[in-house]
């Protein structure tokens, strides 16, 4: 593995069974870190540990539905229990949710947004904190996947936008309250990537062009623009760095 500073360091990353998570585990472990998979997707998940392993690595997949807080608990236990410590916590996972004006929103894609986007999150932060803070060690980095829609908007995606919103206040409330205990807790904030939902969602070339055009740097995000800002975020070059929205955006918010 080449450039090995996180070497001796164990990562979770939820969501990594593909698009940012994916790079992002490749990414943590080419620096040297464990690995520990989590995704509700076995077959993804597998693949990631498994291009892992390949590449030098360390990594095991975990099953898990991030919407469970005791499966939660129980899964950073578990790799708390495998690996020894926790020091790295990438609380990735997330879904899109329906394109649908505020008022016309259904009931049931707001509460399936809120629970995956942010209650999921919510859940991870308390054992991942838990863990870190028990440790001999002590301390550790926590990265939330937020997005540009943590500091903007656009119209039909009200849930999305509102979860988004709110990981960012998350993310700065555990900041300010575990910052004494050695943990660091930032959010990274992708723009539009052709990957997971937003992929899905949009397939048209033509619009990608357009949306890319939207952008100073005048292309969309790739996971690796992602993962290289997480392992920014995760090493101590950015040891005196918390409470912090990471925009990797291509200038799209500073227009």
């Amino acid at each position: 593995m080449s450039d090995p500073h996180l070497a001796g360091k164990t990562a979770l990353v939820t969501g990594g069974g593909g698009g940012f998570g994916r790079a992002i585990c490749r990414r943590l472990a080419a620096a040297g870190a464990e690995i520990a998979v989590l995704d509700r997707d076995p077959a993804g998940g597998e693949a990631t540990a498994a291009a892992v392993r390949e590449a030098g690595g360390v990594a095991t997949f975990h099953k898990i539905d991030l919407t469970d807080p005791c499966a939660v608990r129980e899964v950073v236990d578990s790799v708390v229990g495998q690996y020894g410590h926790l020091d790295i916590a990438v609380n990735n996972a997330g879904i899109g949710g329906d394109m649908v004006p505020l008022a016309e929103y259904p009931l049931d894609a707001w509460k399936q947004v809120i629970d995956v986007n942010l209650s999921s999150v919510f859940y991870c932060l308390q054992a991942e904190l838990a863990a870190m803070t028990s440790s001999a060690a002590g301390g550790g980095s926590i990265i939330n996947i937020a997005s540009i829609m943590s500091t903007v908007a656009m119209p039909n995606i009200s849930a999305y936008v509102a979860s988004k919103h709110a990981v960012l206040g998350l993310t700065k409330a555990a900041a300010v309250e575990y910052g004494a205990h050695g943990v660091r807790v930032n959010a990274v904030g992708p723009s539009f990537a052709r990957v997971g939902f937003t992929a899905d969602k949009i397939s048209d070339d033509a619009q990608w062009d357009s949306m890319a055009a939207q952008h100073p740097l005048g292309r969309t995000a790739t996971p690796d623009d992602i993962a290289d800002a997480v392992a920014h975020l995760a090493s101590d070059s950015s040891s005196y760095v918390t409470g912090q929205l990471l925009l990797v955006d291509g200038g799209y918010t500073a227009q």
